[in-house]
């Protein structure tokens, strides 16, 4: 079973955007939301969930974190409806409706807050040098923002919209058969600004989808003009569908849209994220101005160098604030009853009672 991993948030130009709550909004879908302190067994617990959901034959959707790829944000299981999420900040989430559609995990249970108490001056400490070292990096992904606009503003200058939209409507006439109804929208990310650079899961859409239609499209524009026109279609088609935005600005680009029902999704390749498949590809420059790209090629150039630099001293930022984060990790450990957390994690996994192959 190939693994299937989306980020529910991203570190942007826009400052820290989450779609957490997609993890879980689908109709029937029972979350667990899990508390706890830095390294209290939140992301450990979540992969004893996959562990059983494999053992089970059940497939399962990870959310890798942005503030550390290895470690888990949150899981879902689609077949069964039941997803985890670590409700913990910059992610906070309570309940909307106590026991009827979520529920909360306390690792805190676990922990001796008197050994926490007597390292409160550290642990404050560590906390605020880790809170600011994310608002650094926040800071310099964020400064990117009117330049990233810069471009895309240039770019736009030159699209042949009237060619494009043409050749959109054929796509989507060939490809999105006609159906009635309303169709229902999950926001997700495929890429996103780590520690460890620009992660991507590449492999997520190709696994899901039989049939993939991939545009080339350094700039964004031509193939979120094909995304919005694919969403909107599947949508009014009655068909669900995964709409991935651009992990930079994503209220301003679509990267991907996604249709499982039809095995079907339309992906844009670019610096960040390519596709390692055989699909032929669709060269977003064949809808757009040479000349009006030469004319701006020195400012466009720039802007991409500043990107690059930017975007690195962000990663190396997150880096440190990893660091640190691990240092407030290692006094929670250190407080942790993790025999007691494994016994009740059993206990929990046992009341669960998945069957095999309960789809």
């Amino acid at each position: 079973m190939n693994e299937i991993n989306f980020f529910a948030a991203a570190n942007s130009f826009e400052g820290f955007y989450s779609e957490f709550k997609d993890i879980y909004k689908t109709d029937g879908y029972k979350l667990y939301i899990i508390k706890g302190g830095a390294g209290t067994g939140k992301s450990s617990f979540m992969k004893k969930i996959k562990a059983l959901a494999q053992e089970k034959n059940i497939p399962f959707v990870l959310f890798p974190c942005s503030s550390d790829p290895d470690s888990l944000d949150g899981i879902a299981l689609p077949t069964i409806k039941l997803a985890f999420t670590d409700g913990t900040a910059p992610h906070i989430l309570d309940p909307e409706y106590p026991a009827v559609k979520e529920e909360i995990l306390n690792f805190g249970e676990f922990w001796d807050s008197g050994k926490l108490e007597e390292k409160a001056d550290k642990i404050i400490s560590v906390t605020n040098q880790n809170k600011a070292l994310h608002k650094k990096a926040s800071a310099y992904l964020k400064s990117l923002y009117p330049i990233a606009l810069n471009s895309l503003n240039i770019a736009k200058s030159g699209i042949k919209y009237d060619k494009l939209n043409r050749y959109t409507e054929l796509l989507i006439k060939k490809n999105i058969p006609k159906n009635s109804g309303a169709g229902k929208e999950t926001i997700r990310f495929l890429s996103g600004v780590t520690p460890v650079g620009v992660v991507s899961y590449p492999q997520t859409p190709l696994s899901l989808c039989k049939k993939r239609i991939i545009i080339k499209d350094r700039y964004g524009l031509v193939s979120d003009f094909i995304m919005k026109k694919v969403r909107e279609k599947g949508l009014n088609s009655g068909y669900n569908i995964i709409t991935v935005k651009n992990p930079f600005m994503p209220s301003a680009l679509i990267d991907h849209i996604i249709i499982p029902e039809l095995s079907l999704c339309f992906l844009r390749e670019y610096e960040y994220i390519n596709f390692d498949c055989p699909d032929r590809r669709i060269h977003a420059e064949r809808f757009m101005e040479k000349s009006s790209l030469k004319e701006n090629k020195n400012t466009l150039k720039f802007n991409l160098k500043l990107q690059k630099e930017l975007i690195n001293t962000a990663v190396d930022t997150l880096k440190k604030a990893k660091s640190v984060h691990d240092t407030l990790e290692s006094f929670y450990i250190k407080a942790m009853d993790f025999k007691a957390l494994d016994t009740y994690s059993k206990q929990f996994l046992k009341k669960l009672d998945i069957k095999e192959n309960s789809l």
